[in-house]
C-alpha cells in the first residue's frame, strides 16, 4: 500500500509566518507540560504528541486531577480539558503571541490550574517574552491543518521504524523547542559530555538530552523549499558523514543528513523512501560506532495476531 497523495505540499514561502507563530504557541503549551510533569530522562516529559486532532500534551497531573491540552487543527482551537469534566478553549486565528499567551493563562485560571511558567521562548536566536511579542501574529488554518497531516504521515512511518528496535528507544514525539518530530535510538553506552551551545537554552538541557549515545531521525518544517527530514548521530563516528543516503546530503552547518520533504512527498512510495533514509542512517551510525546490533534489533519480529 502506498501513501502517495496523502502528503500535503508545504511551501515555506507561503506559510513560514504561520509556522513561526505556531512554534511560539506550542512553546507556551509545552512549558505548561514542563511545569506539571516530573522529570524524565532526556527530557521525555516535555514533548507533545501527534493525535487524531493535532498535537496533544497527553494527560498531565495536577493534584488529584489530570489536565490535557490539545491543538485541534480541524476545529482550530486549543482544547483544554480536566478529568473532572471542566473544559475551556482558546481560538487559533490571526492573533499575537502576547494575546494567545494571555488567553491561555486566563483559561487555565478559570479551570483553577495554577502554573508557574518561564515566560519566554527557548532554542531561538532572538527571543521576546511571550507577553511582549506582538510581531508574530499569523495563522493560516489551511496550512496549519496541512502541517498536522504531514506530522500524521511522518508519525506513521517513524512508528514503523521505531518498532524494528528492541533496545532503548524514544517515543515518536514533537519537541516544541526546535519544532520537530523525532525518534531516537540508544546504544546503551554513555556519551561524552555534549558541548551545548543551543541558543537561549542552558547547556544542562543538552547534557541530559545527549547523556548516552544516540542515532536520531526526525522531521523539521524548516530549511529548503518545504522543510526536511534529518538524521544524525551523537557522538558522530568517523566516516558517518561520508555514508550519504539516496537523495540526501550531509549538511555541515547542521551536522546532520538532510532529505528534502518534497523528495518524500512526491515519491511513488513515500513511506519506503523515508524508511530507507531512517534505516540507512541508523545502520551507518550503529556499524561505525560498534553498536551491538544483534542485541538491539529483532532477529524475527513476532507475528501480528
Amino acid at each position: 500500500m502506498t501513501s502517495r497523495g496523502a502528503w500535503p505540499a508545504l511551501p515555506l514561502d507561503r506559510w513560514a509566518d504561520t509556522r513561526d507563530t505556531l512554534q511560539l504557541w506550542t512553546q507556551i503549551v509545552g512549558k505548561v507540560r514542563l511545569a506539571l510533569e516530573p522529570m524524565v530522562n532526556h527530557w521525555w516529559q516535555v514533548p507533545l504528541y501527534v493525535d487524531s486532532r493535532g498535537l496533544t500534551t497527553s494527560l498531565m497531573p495536577y493534584g488529584a486531577i489530570g489536565v490535557e491540552m490539545v491543538f485541534d487543527f480541524r476545529r482550530h482551537v486549543l482544547d483544554v480539558r480536566t478529568t473532572d469534566g471542566r473544559a475551556a478553549e482558546v481560538d487559533l486565528r490571526d492573533r499575537s503571541v502576547a494575546d494567545f499567551y494571555a488567553d491561555v493563562l486566563a483559561r487555565l485560571a478559570e479551570l483553577e490550574i495554577g502554573v508557574d511558567l518561564m515566560g519566554r521562548p527557548v532554542e531561538l536566536p532572538e527571543v521576546v517574552p511571550f507577553a511582549d511579542d506582538r510581531q508574530h501574529c499569523a495563522y493560516d488554518p489551511e496550512f496549519a491543518h496541512a502541517f498536522w497531516l504531514s506530522l500524521v504521515q511522518t508519525h506513521r512511518v517513524m512508528t514503523a521504524f521505531r518498532a524494528r528496535f528492541i533496545g532503548k528507544v524514544s517515543p515518536v514525539h514533537f519537541f516544541w523547542g526546535a519544532f520537530d518530530l523525532a525518534v531516537t535510538r540508544f546504544s546503551g553506552r554513555p556519551a561524552p559530555l555534549h558541548p551545548g551551545g543551543v541558543p537561549n537554552c542552558p547547556d544542562r538541557v543538552s547534557h541530559e538530552a545527549y547523556s548516552h549515545e544516540v542515532s536520531s531521525c526526525g522531521y523539521w518544517p524548516g530549511g529548503g523549499g518545504q522543510g526536511l527530514f534529518y538524521a544524525y548521530a551523537y557522538p558522530e563516528p568517523p566516516g558517518f558523514r561520508d555514508r550519504v543516503p539516496p537523495g540526501a546530503h550531509y549538511d555541515g552547518q547542521l551536522g546532520e543528513f538532510a532529505l528534502p520533504y518534497e523528495a518524500v512527498a512526491q515519491a511513488d512510495d513515500p513511506d519506503a523512501v523515508l524508511l530507507e533514509f531512517c534505516q540507512h542512517t541508523y545502520e551507518s551510525a550503529a556499524d561505525l560506532a560498534g553498536w551491538d546490533r544483534a542485541e538491539l534489533e529483532w532477529a524475527q519480529p513476532p507475528a501480528r495476531r
